[in-house]
C-alpha cells in the first residue's frame, strides 16, 4: 500500500471511531478558528510588539550603553543620523560619549530600517585606504623636520606631558634622520590632554610662541620639555621656560607676553579640533602615509613600516598605476 493510501486509511479509520462523517470533519476545520484576513486575526497582528530600531535615539542610547559598559555616570548624545556617503543605503549616527574632561565618539552604519548596526571600516578599492584621514591631516604652518616632498610622511599627534610620548619623541629624534635621511618629513601637532595633564596645554602653548619667533628653536624646546618633563609643574612651568629661553638666546620679553596674552591658543585648540575629527583620544597618536598607529610603536616595527611604504610607492609609480598613495596633506588657512 503507498503511503498516500495508507494515509487515506487511517484518516477515514480515525473518523469512524469519533463518530463523525467527513462532512463534519470539514466544518469542524472550518469553524477551528479565525481565517487568514478576519479581524481577529487583525487585532491579534496589532497586538504584536513592534521590533526595536536604532533609527530611534533612545533605544540606540540604551544599546551602546550596554554594548561600552557606559553607566549613568557618562553622558551620551545621539546625532541625527546622515545618509552614509561611504554605504549607499545606510545611515550615519554618530554616538558621542563624555565623562568630567574625557570624550569618545563613535560612528555607526544602520540600515535605512533600523534593524542592523554596522561598526566597521568601508574601503573603496579604488581609492587609497587611508584617504579619510590623509583629507582631514593638516600641517601647514605646523613645526617639522626631514625633507620636503619626501615619499614618507609622518603626523604625531602628542602631548608634552604624556610619558609615553617622551618616549616616542625620543625614539623618533634618535633615529628617523640617521636612518631616513631624504625619505621621511615629520609634522608636530600639539594634542594635550588636559584632564589628566595640567600643563599640557600651557607647554602646547609656549611652543607655538617660540615657533612664531623662531621656527627652528621650536625644536631644541621640543626635546627640553621631554628631557625635563618629571622635574615640570603648573607652578614652576612658566619660570622654567624663560629659563630656557634665555640660554637660547631667545627674546624672553616677547615671550612672555605671548604667554601671558594666550595668543597662541586658539592654534592650539585648532590642532585639538583636528584631533578629535580624526576620532583620536589617546597620545601618541602617528600618522604614516595615512596608516594609523596608536600608542608607543618600538623603532623595528615603524622602520618596516616606512620601509614599505617606500618600496611600495616605488612600485606603484613605476608600474604606472595610479594608486592613490602619493601623499598630499591638506593645508589649512592661518
Amino acid at each position: 500500500m503507498s503511503s498516500a493510501l495508507r494515509n487515506s486509511a487511517i484518516a477515514l479509520c480515525v473518523a469512524a471511531v469519533v463518530g463523525f462523517s467527513a462532512m463534519q470533519v470539514r466544518t469542524q476545520k472550518k469553524s477551528a478558528g479565525p481565517a487568514a484576513g478576519s479581524p481577529a486575526k487583525a487585532q491579534a497582528a496589532k497586538t504584536q510588539t513592534p521590533k526595536k530600531t536604532a533609527l530611534d535615539k533612545a533605544t540606540l542610547e540604551a544599546y551602546v550603553r550596554h554594548l561600552y559598559v557606559w553607566g549613568p555616570d557618562i553622558n551620551v548624545e545621539i546625532a541625527n543620523p546622515q545618509p552614509s556617503k561611504q554605504l549607499p543605503g545606510f545611515d550615519e549616527v554618530t554616538v558621542h560619549a563624555s565623562a568630567g574632561g574625557a570624550s569618545q565618539d563613535e560612528t555607526f552604519l544602520v540600515s535605512q530600517d533600523g534593524q542592523k548596526i554596522l561598526k566597521a571600516m568601508v574601503f573603496d578599492v579604488n581609492q587609497n585606504p587611508f584617504k579619510p584621514d590623509l583629507d582631514k591631516l593638516n600641517t601647514q604652518f605646523s613645526p617639522s623636520y626631514g625633507t620636503p616632498g619626501a615619499p614618507v610622511v609622518i603626523v604625531v599627534f602628542t602631548d608634552f606631558e604624556c610619558p609615553f610620548c617622551k618616549e616616542e619623541a625620543k625614539m623618533m629624534r634618535d633615529n628617523l634622520l640617521s636612518a631616513y635621511p631624504k625619505q621621511v618629513r615629520v609634522y608636530f601637532k600639539d594634542f594635550p590632554l588636559e584632564s589628566i595633564h595640567p600643563w599640557a596645554k600651557a607647554a602646547a602653548m609656549a611652543g607655538r610662541c617660540i615657533f612664531r619667533q623662531n621656527a627652528g628653536a621650536f625644536w631644541a624646546y621640543h626635546d627640553w620639555v621631554y628631557e625635563h618633563q618629571s622635574e615640570l609643574t603648573p607652578d614652576n612651568f612658566k619660570d622654567q621656560v624663560l629659563a630656557f629661553a634665555k640660554e637660547k638666546q631667545l627674546d624672553t620679553l616677547q615671550l612672555t607676553r605671548c604667554m601671558d596674552t594666550r595668543a597662541t591658543e586658539a592654534e592650539v585648540d585648532k590642532s585639538i579640533a583636528e584631533g578629535k575629527a580624526l576620532d583620536i583620544n589617546s597620545t601618541p597618536t602617528l600618522f604614516v602615509n595615512g596608516r594609523r598607529l596608536v600608542g608607543q610603536v618600538a623603532w623595528p616595527n615603524l622602520r618596516q613600516i616606512i620601509d614599505y611604504e617606500i618600496g611600495y610607492q616605488k612600485v606603484a609609480h613605476n608600474a604606472g598605476e595610479d594608486c592613490g598613495c602619493e601623499v598630499s596633506l591638506s593645508p589649512v588657512s592661518k
